[in-house]
């Protein structure tokens, strides 16, 4: 609402999919505080307009004594704001006195639960109403909030559903040319960031071909090391420039600036008309029916002729919360890799795209889709080369045989040039560090599972689900997170292929070493046959310590559980038995 643009042409809309009359409350009260908050954005150009991320970063200001008056004034206001707001969500339900407030609380009188409820739609704000001003007298932006119906013999189709209900309400109250999706965990971090989007649709020569425009995901909570690998750095500052350059980056759910029409299934042409009956013949709004609608609605709109721009400032547009656990960051790219499966397999870039995008952007696509296969490569170097030490079977040259070049190549030289690009991109050596772990438990977990799952719902054994996010952690997950120590804390499959793999590289090293000690001159070990798989044996169970550390060392309920321990350690000495015998 605080942007700098003219607030009569800026509409905001709130989806509510838990139809909570809490959310409801919320949204009036911000809106009450709006008319006090705008103004002051608008005085003294302040930066960023979420009060919330306004105030813990701000201090007051003492040079300006006019500014420090209403600074602490509208502070005050805020803080009682959030009290009220605060108070009434630890109670669990909006008291009589404030229902009466406004009536658009009556509309829960008549709703069953979360999953079986009416439409309920309330314009708290509308722009044609002459009392929507702010205590200035200047018109505040129309303000929506919509719990779209659900029942529970009906599938919602989650956020994809979600943003379609807002795309059809919308043009009927505004109906704005342009419009931007923002996550609900995403806030405005750049109050000219729709004036620069409109630079790329207003421009008189490419304007009319671009779809969107995409800033990067980034994130305010990340560590000094980046301890989950969240920022994406590599992805925003190389990967999505590249993309932009073969005809635009894909659509990644938040940050987006849509033209209108190209939701709409509008083809690259000069001649369109809006038809309102089509929502159900799959070509207009966002796509359903897989977990990554996003991906699948940009790979879309491409295929219509549409171009789209990514836009990377050096004021971030939007901010957000990453991850706090490794469950959390797992679970999610999870989530999207199975979705990208899904849509390489139901709409593979090459034949949905083909004659319909340039062939260039259609590799930029594969890349992404293709995530869950990399699990393949990953696993086999895991596993296979440990276990051949542990057995005496040699499948590297010896580091005295030229034939070994190509493997210190890949082994020394990609890892150097992926240490530089991550530090030009504004990472730590802390943070490619982690970086490396975290690229290791992904492939052997997350997009192991995702592609384990998609096999599984092609034969029909199982339907793909879609997993949530948590959005909070409790105050000792924060401090563990913040001191980067890694949350592990719960049975889970995933911590138990990582930690299983873990302690099979750990038992491998020591019974080759233990040969290499026992059999050869330690000497020698340059003509060693096993000098190669040892060196990447030991740099697995290097990049493992804080999964060692929170199988046997930690105390706290970060750690792993017990049961899963146990767990571990007999899977991977089995199969070490299982090797040597």
């Amino acid at each position: 609402m605080a942007y700098d643009y003219p607030p009569e042409k800026l509409s905001v809309y709130l989806s509510d999919d838990g139809g909570s009359d809490l959310t409801f409350y919320a949204m009036v009260e911000a809106s009450r505080f709006s008319k006090i908050w705008l103004p002051f954005c608008n005085k003294f150009k302040v930066e960023p307009r979420s009060p919330e991320a306004y105030f813990s970063k701000a201090t007051e200001p003492l040079v300006d004594p006019d500014m420090a008056k209403e600074w602490s004034s509208i502070k005050k206001s805020y803080e009682d704001m959030k009290k009220r707001i605060e108070t009434t969500t630890k109670l669990g339900r909006v008291s009589e006195e404030i229902r009466k407030e406004h009536k658009g609380f009556s509309e829960w009188n008549s709703v069953a639960s979360r999953q079986d409820h009416q439409a309920i739609l309330q314009i708290l704000i509308h722009r044609k109403d002459q009392k929507a001003v702010d205590i200035e007298g200047q018109p505040l932006p129309t303000l929506v909030y919509l719990a779209r119906e659900k029942r529970p013999h009906i599938h919602h189709n989650f956020k994809a559903g979600a943003m379609n209900a807002l795309i059809r309400v919308s043009s009927r109250i505004s109906n704005g040319p342009i419009i931007l999706n923002v996550d609900c965990d995403m806030y405005s971090n750049n109050s000219v960031a729709a004036r620069d989007a409109l630079c790329f649709f207003m421009d008189e020569e490419k304007g009319r071909e671009i779809a969107f425009v995409q800033f990067p995901q980034t994130f305010e909570n990340l560590t000094k090391n980046d301890l989950y690998s969240s920022s994406l750095n590599v992805i925003n500052e190389v990967d999505f420039l590249g993309f932009d350059g073969n005809g635009g980056p894909c659509y990644i759910g938040s940050g987006c600036f849509h033209r209108r029409d190209t939701l709409c299934g509008h083809k690259y042409s000069k001649e369109y008309k809006a038809d309102w009956k089509r929502w159900n013949d799959r070509k207009m709004g966002l796509k359903y029916g897989c977990p990554v609608e996003d991906i699948l609605t940009g790979l879309a709109i491409h295929c219509r002729g549409w171009k789209s721009v990514y836009l990377n400032p050096e004021r971030k547009a939007f901010l957000g919360v990453a991850p706090t656990t490794l469950l959390q960051s797992l679970v999610q790219h999870k989530r999207w890799t199975e979705g990208h499966v899904q849509v390489f397999v139901s709409n593979c870039p090459f034949v949905f795209g083909h004659k319909k995008m340039p062939l260039k952007l259609q590799l930029s696509y594969s890349p992404y889709l293709l995530w869950a296969v990399n699990c393949l490569g990953t696993l086999y170097y895991v596993v296979v080369p440990s276990l051949c030490l542990l057995r005496g079977i040699s499948l590297f040259p010896e580091i005295s045989n030229p034939r070994v070049v190509p493997f210190l190549f890949v082994i020394f030289v990609h890892r150097a040039y992926s240490l530089g690009e991550f530090v030009w991109c504004g990472g730590t050596f802390g943070g490619w560090w982690n970086d490396q772990r975290m690229w290791l438990f992904k492939r052997i977990s997350s997009y192991f599972f995702a592609l384990f799952d998609n096999i599984l719902k092609l034969l029909g054994f199982t339907e793909s689900a879609f997993v949530i996010t948590a959005k909070v952690a409790d105050d000792d997950v924060s401090q563990r997170y913040e001191e980067e120590v890694m949350e592990f804390g719960a049975s889970s499959p995933m911590f138990t292929i990582i930690a299983t793999l873990a302690l099979l590289n750990a038992f491998c090293l020591v019974g080759g070493m233990k040969r290499v000690i026992m059999e050869d001159d330690v000497q020698t070990l340059l003509s060693d046959p096993f000098a190669l798989q040892i060196l990447l044996c030991g740099l697995l169970v290097l990049i493992n310590l804080p999964v060692y550390q929170g199988l046997f060392l930690r105390k706290d309920n970060g750690r792993m559980p017990t049961s899963l321990t146990l767990r571990s350690i007999m899977f991977a000495l089995l199969v070490c038995a299982l090797v040597l015998y």
